[in-house]
């Protein structure tokens, strides 16, 4: 062998050995930063990817009824473009575009256009999207008011092969990555919906984590994944089981068919879940939210332990982050105007939001999540000025503002 030769192969095996170095140092520094590889972060554990901008199509493959009394229907969603479908974080929600037909909620007008938001109610990286929508019927004790009418059209009017309009999944409510720390999930009714889908991600991502489940209904025929829970709980020491029963009916069997009877409370909190911090994550009804919420942080918990999703109007105060209250306090009341309502109103600080505020006032207005995700109570500023506790997840349009999250700080016309 030549010396020039020799020279060469030297050369050529320092340069490998470079190239090899930088290598596993690039693949060191993306670890260390958090940058999903295939070797660290699952796609499903982290923010969603390739999220689709604005309205995308699905179409109903499956529907299935989640109880025994037939009022909880779950959906399964798969896209019409035949795309896949972008990781989401446990416990967010969809944001649905439903038209209504011709004499369909005649009492609120005719061929409506309805923006509504479900959570998803199952872990990411299944083939399909599945939400759990309960038939709302009439508000008990107010006669005169309809029922809820895109979750009665959804159950009356949606079948296998209809095709839905859909924002991609959003949400500031969701299960938090750290394995080490005991979850506490509590679902009031249909609020067990994100919690069905936070508990299925953790039992197969994090089959180490300690997780208790609360879950409140009236009585059996109301308990929806019924079989799914108890087959979860039988098959994973770590997931703990609470059925709550505040009505059971006379073939309810506690010991059988529910763990406690009554209201989930802290008392309950207090006897069944072991010594040490846990996380809290709530979703229920006004009277759920507005009891246990600030019942928790008087318990001692935390703020940053305690998170929460209201559906419907709820007052939940935290002093700290964990909440969504944005009210803004002022030298003094202003003057808000709904121009389209010919309302004009004095805000006094009571509320948490323009949205609560409009709603305890009779302005009808639309909205959807109501945590500044879906745009759907996006309003336009005639005049005056907002603020928000925290950068909404929607992009608000210049000169307009949203009603969920928007607390006014001067005198407000809006076209609402």
């Amino acid at each position: 062998m030549t010396v020039p030769l020799l020279f060469t192969y030297i050369s050529l095996a320092l340069l490998f050995q470079v190239v090899v170095g930088l290598g596993v140092g690039l693949w060191r520094r993306r670890s260390r930063s958090g940058e999903p590889n295939a070797l660290t972060e699952a796609p499903a554990a982290g923010a969603p990817t390739g999220a689709w901008p604005g309205w995308r199509e699905f179409r109903v493959v499956r529907r299935v009824f989640e109880d025994r009394a037939q009022t909880q229907c779950s959906f399964y969603l798969e896209p019409v473009d035949g795309g896949t479908l972008p990781a989401f974080k446990p416990g967010q929600f969809l944001t649905f575009q439903l038209q209504l037909a011709d004499g369909e909620g005649a009492a609120q007008g005719t061929g409506r256009t309805l923006t509504r938001c479900y959570s998803l109610s199952d872990r990411p990286g299944e083939a399909s999207y599945r939400i759990t929508v309960k038939r709302a019927p009439p508000p008990s004790g107010q006669a005169g008011l309809p029922a809820g009418l895109a979750s009665n059209h959804l159950h009356d009017r949606v079948r296998e092969g209809d095709v839905l309009r859909v924002k991609a999944p959003s949400g500031h409510f969701h299960i938090d990555m750290d394995a080490n720390l005991p979850a506490v999930l509590i679902g009031g009714g249909i609020g067990i919906t994100p919690m069905m889908s936070m508990l299925r991600w953790c039992l197969a991502q994090q089959p180490g984590r300690p997780i208790h489940l609360f879950y409140g209904v009236r009585h059996g025929g109301e308990q929806a994944f019924k079989q799914q829970l108890e087959s979860l709980a039988a098959s994973h020491a770590g997931f703990h089981l609470n059925v709550v029963y505040s009505r059971p009916d006379a073939d309810d069997v506690q010991g059988r068919d529910f763990h406690h009877s009554g209201h989930i409370d802290v008392d309950l909190l207090r006897r069944v879940l072991p010594h040490g911090r846990h996380a809290f994550y709530v979703c229920g009804s006004a009277a759920l939210m507005e009891s246990l919420v600030p019942a928790l942080a008087a318990w001692g918990v935390a703020a940053g332990d305690i998170h929460f999703e209201a559906f419907g109007p709820s007052s939940v105060r935290l002093a700290e982050p964990g909440g969504g209250a944005v009210a803004a306090p002022l030298d003094a009341p202003v003057d808000v105007h709904f121009r389209r309502s010919g309302r004009t109103l004095t805000w006094d600080g009571q509320d948490d939001n323009l949205l609560d505020f409009a709603e305890r006032h009779g302005v009808e207005v639309d909205s959807g999540c109501r945590s500044g995700g879906c745009g759907a109570c996006e309003t336009k500023m005639l005049s005056g000025t907002v603020r928000y506790a925290g950068k909404p997840d929607h992009d608000v349009a210049a000169g307009h503002c949203l009603l969920c999250v928007g607390a006014p700080t001067s005198a407000l016309e809006l076209e609402a």
